[in-house]
């Protein structure tokens, strides 16, 4: 309400001055109910205050992991949501879950880039990284610690400090008896530069079975399963 809303309406009323007219807005996180209201009260504010005629009835977009049980209490809560986006309960069977992930940017031309939102765990980690599994004397995998770019790689039995990426009092100290980088860069994104053959299908479900039988039984068990940690270095939670 403090940013993106704002600066939606700046840019649609300069797009006004040039004979456009912006289409709506999506809302993507936090409470739906309530941001859909004030976001309303915002364009009704901004119909008045310029005089943009239909400007309060700008089409505002919901989603977020969207399903019959939210959009029902949504309804029940009362919201200015115009239409939903339902995306993942629609083409996937959730008796065998999905992955959701999302590419976010967090560099330019070496400046580093965050994404920042009320919800924290949507709140990017900024500049490039190299990420590495460090595994313990049993062979399993104890966590994954993302590092900065240019920083030195974890060593087999230096003791490293691996942190929440967001929770301060987190942390651990783990000694490493293998490390394994799992971050590949196939292509830089440089046209002079060669792109390698990227691995079939089958040679990806190959590494991720061979990953599989690696981690300990407790993190794969069906009920209660031991959450997997994966830490930040100090230097990256200082950034």
């Amino acid at each position: 309400m403090r940013s993106g809303v704002p600066n939606f309406c700046a840019v649609a009323l300069a797009l006004n001055d040039m004979g456009y007219k912006a289409v709506g807005i999506r809302l993507d996180s936090g409470d739906l109910a309530y941001l859909s209201i004030e976001t309303r009260k915002f364009f009704c504010a901004i119909e008045k205050e310029f005089g943009v005629v239909g400007f309060g009835k700008t089409n505002i977009t919901a989603s977020n992991d969207l399903n019959e049980e939210t959009i029902d209490a949504l309804n029940k809560q009362g919201h200015e949501v115009d239409s939903f986006g339902i995306g993942t309960y629609l083409v996937t069977c959730y008796a065998q879950a999905a992955l959701g992930c999302v590419f976010k940017l967090v560099e330019i031309n070496k400046q580093p880039r965050i994404k920042l939102s009320e919800d924290v765990t949507k709140v990017s980690i900024p500049c490039k990284k190299r990420c590495y599994r460090l595994y313990g004397k049993e062979g399993y995998p104890l966590v994954d610690i993302m590092t900065g770019q240019d920083e030195p790689s974890p060593k087999v039995g230096e003791r490293i400090l691996c942190r929440h990426p967001f929770i301060e009092s987190k942390r651990a100290h783990v000694v490493p008896q293998h490390v394994e980088e799992l971050l590949k860069c196939y292509w830089p994104g440089n046209s002079s530069v060669q792109r390698e053959e990227l691995p079939s299908l089958n040679e990806n479900r190959s590494r991720c079975m061979r990953q599989l039988e690696r981690m300990r039984p407790d993190h794969l068990r069906k009920l209660n399963p031991t959450p997997y940690k994966v830490s930040v270095s100090a230097q990256l939670y200082d950034f």
